[in-house]
């Protein structure tokens, strides 16, 4: 079959990867919003699970990977509840890092190994191998990271496809691992890396939509009214499930959560405190003949990452001035 993607253009998929591609798991993840809860206060910020994975699939394949990684690309996320990340807030999991911690099981109550299987590939091979390509511990570069953040940065108009086409083609890959070739490519993608991890992530908007969501979701779960299994499904499924439940305290929480709100950043008298997983970046450049990192070679990359630093570890505190609960 050919897949089309914004990014990375048309590409035939074919024997495994399409039946994978069609399987029940992966197709979910078309229901499952990238940035949580942020569709719900901002219907433009609608990239899906399914077009991040199918995207990281294709950049592993552009990038030379084998057909073992690019299926461990297409499946990385599958194990992602509704709602993406918001669950982690609604747990109080520090790590963010729910769908991983259910992973391994989600997999394997699935059709998934049995596709696998029926191409002469190992599940547990394809789970625990450690993939170059697909997943580095930050700062580097890897393809889950790059995706995600050309994705988002694209389709919400912060960056152009031009933009993005120039950059991929300064990646380079040395011992299975990506680099760029030149640092102003990597400065523009630390730069475009923090437009999505702190101005995106943290957009005062975007943080009001994930504690609503996140609050909604956690006085569900303590009273019993929907069980984690619940969230296995895609987010509608979820929401149609939450205003079916006749409960005033839970109509009132899902009654804000949308976007005609007006918050301001404060200090004091706050509303609403929220603190994301820390992330960095700082890629390794070719240089000369030496893989040297971004900021030793640029104060501007050095600087950006210090700001990041200081901004995510402090947190966001928004007073919430204005709003309206929706009659549910």
């Amino acid at each position: 079959m050919i897949v089309s993607d914004s990014i990375y253009g048309q590409h035939v998929v074919e024997g495994v990867l399409e039946e994978l591609m069609l399987s029940k798991p992966v197709q979910r993840l078309k229901g499952v919003h990238q940035g949580g809860a942020s569709y719900l206060v901002n219907e433009m910020w609608n990239v899906t699970r399914y077009e991040h994975s199918v995207g990281v699939m294709l950049l592993i394949k552009q990038l030379g990977g084998t057909v073992q990684e690019q299926i461990a690309g297409l499946l990385h996320d599958v194990s992602h509840t509704a709602f993406s990340h918001v669950i982690d807030f609604a747990l109080d999991c520090e790590e963010e890092n729910y769908h991983e911690k259910i992973y391994e099981k989600t997999i394997m109550n699935s059709e998934i190994p049995a596709i696998l299987k029926q191409y002469g590939y190992s599940c547990e091979g394809i789970m625990r191998s450690d993939w170059r390509l697909l997943e580095r511990s930050a700062p580097e570069l890897c393809a889950d990271r790059v995706d995600y953040t050309l994705r988002d940065m694209y389709h919400y108009g912060n960056i152009t496809l031009e933009s993005v086409t120039d950059f991929l083609e300064h990646m380079i890959i040395m011992d299975g691992r990506m680099y760029v070739d030149n640092l102003e490519a990597a400065e523009w993608f630390v730069e475009t890396y923090y437009g999505e991890v702190i101005d995106f992530f943290m957009d005062p908007l975007n943080i009001y939509g994930y504690d609503a969501l996140a609050k909604t979701l956690k006085w569900a779960l303590d009273k019993k009214w929907i069980g984690l299994d619940d969230l296995l499904g895609e987010d509608e499924d979820v929401m149609l499930l939450l205003h079916s439940i006749e409960d005033d305290d839970l109509k009132k929480l899902l009654g804000r959560l949308h976007g005609n709100v007006t918050l301001y950043e404060v200090q004091t008298d706050y509303d609403i405190y929220r603190k994301t997983k820390v992330r960095l970046i700082d890629p390794s450049v070719m240089h000369g003949n030496r893989l040297i990192r971004a900021s030793k070679l640029s104060a501007k990359v050095e600087a950006m990452g210090n700001e990041a630093c200081k901004k995510a570890t402090r947190g966001m505190y928004l007073k919430v001035l204005d709003a309206p609960c929706r009659n549910i």
